[in-house]
């Protein structure tokens, strides 16, 4: 019983609303930790053309091997020259790290960023029709438990080395092998789907399968797909670095967190400076995806939410 001014009513008072999906994205911890953190590469990516101090594939032979801080002078297109201050050091072609990281940030986040879209949208599709269509359902699958008896990291390295080093080869190398665990995903998310009791009035009413697939099936698989969608772009961004490292992945000339590294191995002991500033870009960037990862699966699992 609530109180009106002075007469009391009969009347519960109103329960407070329940916050909605987003709301509860955004007060996880793991998300706005991880969300601040991908900004704040993501800005780096868009601002590397003002932030870099010089052209990343700029060759200067009488600045190479520069450590972290020293001062370096080059010669511009116009013949002057400057001295500047190469904050990440040189590599042994004398060009400059701070903004091979930089410019490296934009191609590693784009790469990454793609294969997740290609492996997504690819396993959805098989995925929907594995799991509503009965006769498909063993082809599909049979096919997918071949392609992940294959290590996934050594699948792309197999297809780069078939169809040559260059960035859509490698975004397509990275995404196939991710397509298998999306199929699986939901699949299992579809059987269940399938048989709750507005799928099957919609089915008695005559709803073509393509329509029914795409309005009552599948925004029920979203939540689980972005949360896995997360933890494949993390893994996209490390096999690409991978890859790169180890010379087969995108040309050399581009640069890239993995061929950053690649040039500066062979005098790691010496100059590790070629590597650590790369290597911390890395790991930073795939930390914040995993922990925006963990707190979306947090969030968004009705089972991890009861436990919270």
């Amino acid at each position: 019983m609530t109180t009106l001014g002075n007469v009391e009513t009969g009347l519960a008072a109103p329960a407070p609303a329940a916050p909605s999906t987003f709301g509860r994205v955004l007060r996880n911890r793991s998300v706005r930790m991880g969300g601040v953190l991908l900004l704040l590469m993501l800005a780096i990516a868009l601002l590397a053309p003002w932030l870099g101090t010089i052209d990343p594939v700029r060759i200067d032979p009488a600045s190479r091997n520069q450590r972290p801080g020293a001062e370096v002078t080059q010669r511009t297109d116009s013949g002057a020259r400057v001295t500047r201050t190469a904050w990440m050091g040189t590599d042994s072609l004398g060009r400059d790290v701070y903004s091979r990281v930089l410019y490296g940030t934009r191609v590693s986040l784009a790469v990454g960023v793609s294969a997740t879209l290609v492996g997504v949208a690819i396993g959805l599709s098989l995925g929907l029709v594995a799991g509503y269509v009965r006769w498909l359902d063993g082809v599909v699958m049979r096919l997918m438990d071949g392609m992940m008896a294959i290590p996934g990291t050594l699948l792309a390295i197999a297809l780069v080395a078939l169809w040559g080093a260059g960035i859509a080869t490698v975004v397509l190398a990275i995404a196939i092998p991710e397509i298998p665990r999306v199929v699986r995903l939901i699949r299992s998310l579809v059987l269940s789907i399938r048989e709750e009791p507005y799928v099957e009035a919609a089915m008695a009413l005559g709803t073509p399968l393509p329509l029914m697939l795409v309005r009552h099936v599948m925004p029920n698989t979203i939540a689980p797909l972005i949360v896995q969608a997360t933890f494949i772009c993390a893994n996209a961004i490390l096999v690409e670095a991978l890859l790169s490292f180890l010379g087969i992945g995108i040309p050399p000339e581009i640069p890239t967190w993995g061929n950053v590294m690649a040039e500066g191995r062979a005098l790691f002991r010496l100059f590790p400076h070629n590597i650590l500033f790369p290597g911390i870009f890395l790991s930073l960037t795939v930390l914040a995806i995993n922990v925006i990862g963990d707190g979306l699966r947090d969030t968004l699992d009705p089972r991890m939410s009861k436990r919270l």
